[in-house]
């Protein structure tokens, strides 16, 4: 500073001191004292200060770049206005301030001060004593850097992610430009570092009050609290101090797909306390507990077969949900939307909000079910067509699908009847339907049987046809000697076809008169060969027949032709060539047996 700068100064300082009172004129002339003696009074006046010391001043003058303190040593020092930012318009001469002695004299002889070192001096140790006592600081958020925030609490300090809340904060930004009470948890004054947490004031909070909460909590009892959390299987409630679950089975007597249909975080609600663990400390809540379950009058209100409205809330894939009042839902399965359409999803026939009116099929109250029917509030064409269609009648129809066990054949729209494999012929082993029908054919059926309640409709394909079976008993009896050819062989004999669509088993036993291992031994398929028929049952649709008792026969009849040849010959002198043909007359088959073959 120059000698005019610090004549300037002190010259405003005194007309200050001079408006204030504080200087009066000495008159050396009148002071007894030597020199000497009043230097040593002059020294003792001044202040006992040292270097790196808080100190407190008095503003002498006020310029446009600095501020004159006297610190009450031999001079005053001087302070850059810049110091003083943000509080301008405070500074007035006479004020007192504390300032920092940065030394006892300059260059220019004056004292060095600072008012910012004094503050961040006086700063540190209020914090030190904040941290010492478990004091609670306020502090302004001012920026989010790697791992948390920075606060300013008088000077920068660091709030970890961790020490923020209770629980993990999904958006820290939040908190940028907000005041919040915090206290120290680590302090190194030498390193600059201070290190805060929120946490540990919102855990000594959260625990007074849960204390208190206790005390009035009850089973049975209501009380208050605010939604913290919601998942999938409930929500967290606060209760104050302490947590509650209110499960999403206990928010509303009626069907909710999701905790947050009915809530959200910040609501506050009235719950029921359903269940406390005081040990465990875990409460259970309940919101639908709150009013009289109305499952408990459902089977007087809805009695079966009733014809209710209500609306549909939601649509799956099995069905749709209809609401018949407030927590009261009953379900119309998609196979109860229509007699004849078919539903591949019930929102071809339904949407969310439509009024529909249904009928009810089945109540359990115990497992808060109805079973709803839209169908049943037309009259069933399933009792139509059994008027329109009695059993015995020809008609026509287009197969639709095939299965394993038959065909099913749409003889209507929307009603199928199903030929099963069994009644596609009298004759023909069939292994899958696919060897008679494709999809897509146009064929004729009967109708068997209808069964509206079940709604099954039964129809036949060889019933168009005689069964041949019936004429076989007329046609064939035991004894008979028949020529057939062998079709199939199998472990324990051969099936021989006798005409088109009629077989009969020889038994491995009646294959031959010696014993047979196996039929492929003997027989071939496509074979023809002669035999008896042993066994006739058109009910079982069985034939018996033996080559063993046809070559027993023809052996018997040899022996007799050859009796009979030699009882000739002991009466006559017949021609040799005659009596041969005789011979061998006796061992052709009966007349008889042949007409009957050729039939």
């Amino acid at each position: 500073m120059s000698d005019v700068q610090q004549s300037d100064l002190r010259a405003r300082a005194a007309d200050d001191s001079e408006e204030l009172g504080v200087v009066e004129e000495l008159d050396f002339d009148d002071i007894e004292e030597s020199p000497e003696e009043l230097m040593q009074e002059y020294e003792d006046t001044f202040r006992n200060i040292a270097e790196g010391e808080v100190v407190t001043g008095t503003i002498l003058a006020i310029t446009d770049k600095e501020v004159l303190v006297d610190v009450g040593y031999k001079s005053e020092g001087t302070i850059p206005l810049e110091e003083f930012r943000g509080i301008e318009d405070q500074l007035k001469v006479g004020a007192e301030i504390d300032v920092y002695l940065e030394s006892t004299e300059d260059s220019d002889g004056l004292v060095v001060l600072s008012k910012e070192k004094a503050d961040k001096i006086k700063v540190w140790d209020e914090i030190h004593k904040a941290y010492e006592n478990g004091q609670i600081l306020d502090g302004k958020v001012i920026e989010r850097i790697k791992g948390g925030l920075t606060v300013d609490i008088g000077v920068r300090a660091f709030l970890p992610g961790s020490q923020i809340d209770i629980r993990p904060v999904k958006n820290p930004d939040g908190l940028i430009g907000r005041t919040i009470q915090m206290k120290v948890i680590k302090l190194n004054k030498r390193r600059g570092n201070i290190v805060l947490s929120r946490r540990v004031l919102l855990e000594e909070e959260r625990e007074k009050l849960k204390r208190e909460t206790l005390k009035h909590l009850a089973e049975g009892s209501r009380i208050v609290g605010v939604v913290k959390n919601i998942t999938d299987y409930g929500a967290f409630v606060d209760l104050g101090g302490i947590d509650g679950l209110l499960h999403i089975t206990d928010m509303s007597w009626g069907r909710i797909n999701h905790p947050s249909d009915m809530l959200k975080v910040g609501d506050e609600i009235e719950v029921v306390i359903l269940k406390f663990d005081r040990e465990k400390e875990k409460v259970s809540l309940g919101l639908k507990q709150k009013t009289i379950d109305p499952w408990e009058a459902v089977l007087r209100k809805y009695p079966l077969g009733t014809h209710i409205k209500g609306t549909v809330i939601s649509i799956t894939d099995y069905g749709a949900f209809v609401e018949l009042e407030k927590g009261i839902e009953g379900l119309v399965h998609i196979s109860e939307m229509s007699w004849t359409r078919r539903v591949r999803h019930p929102s071809n026939v339904v949407n969310i909000g439509d009024e529909i009116t249904a009928v009810v099929l089945d109540v359990d109250p115990d497992r808060k079910r109805i079973s709803l029917g839209m169908k049943q509030t037309e009259p069933s064409p399933w009792y139509l067509l059994k008027e329109k269609y009695p059993v015995g009648t020809r008609i026509n129809g287009r197969v639709r699908n095939l299965t394993n066990f038959g065909a099913f054949v749409e003889v209507e729209e929307g009603i199928d009847g199903l030929v099963h494999i069994s009644d596609m012929s009298w004759t023909t082993r069939i292994s899958h339907p696919s060897e008679v029908l494709k999809r897509g054919d146009e064929i004729e059926v009967i109708i068997l049987d209808i069964d509206p309640e079940k709604e099954r409709l039964s129809l036949g394909l060889k019933q168009l046809q005689p069964d041949p079976w019936e004429i076989v008993a007329q046609k064939y009896t035991v004894g008979d000697t028949v020529r057939g050819t062998v079709v199939r062989l199998s472990d324990f004999g051969a099936f021989v076809e006798l005409e088109d669509g009629i077989e009969g088993l020889a038994h491995i036993s009646e294959i031959d008169r010696q014993h047979v291992a196996r039929p492929d031994d003997i027989l071939h398929v496509g074979d023809e060969c002669w035999m008896k028929i042993i066994k006739i049952d058109p009910t079982e649709r069985k034939i018996g027949l033996s080559i063993r008792a046809y070559q027993e026969e023809q052996e018997r009849r040899s022996r007799d032709a050859v009796k009979h040849w030699q009882e000739e010959q002991r009466g006559t002198l017949s021609n040799p060539v005659l009596d041969k043909s005789m011979f061998e007359r006796h061992l052709r088959p009966a007349p008889q047996d042949r007409d009957r073959h050729s039939r």
